[in-house]
């Protein structure tokens, strides 16, 4: 997955500069995005405050890393049972 350009704090901080009343459009042009990033932005972090951004984004990375484990767990099980069910 591309890596953003933007670090979580700075996203939030762009999100609140429409929250002070300055326009979508004139926002986006100054960060060099689009509207439908800061739009996607704001589904995601509209709301949060920074220690939230942060807690969220460990969470993000610790259920990837569960996912992972229990792909592997299942590979496992699922060759476990192949190889039991074969005939000698």
């Amino acid at each position: 997955m591309k890596k953003s350009r933007f670090s979580e704090e700075q996203i939030i901080g762009i999100l609140r500069e429409q929250d002070a009343g300055q326009k979508t459009a004139d926002i986006c042009r100054r960060h060099g995005i689009s509207e439908a990033t800061f739009y996607a932005w704001k589904s995601k972090y509209g709301g949060l405050e920074v220690s939230e951004a942060k807690r969220l984004k460990g969470l993000e990375d610790e259920n990837s890393r569960l996912k992972k484990l229990l792909a592997e767990a299942m590979l496992d099980n699922a060759m476990l049972r192949e190889v039991a069910g074969k005939k000698w």
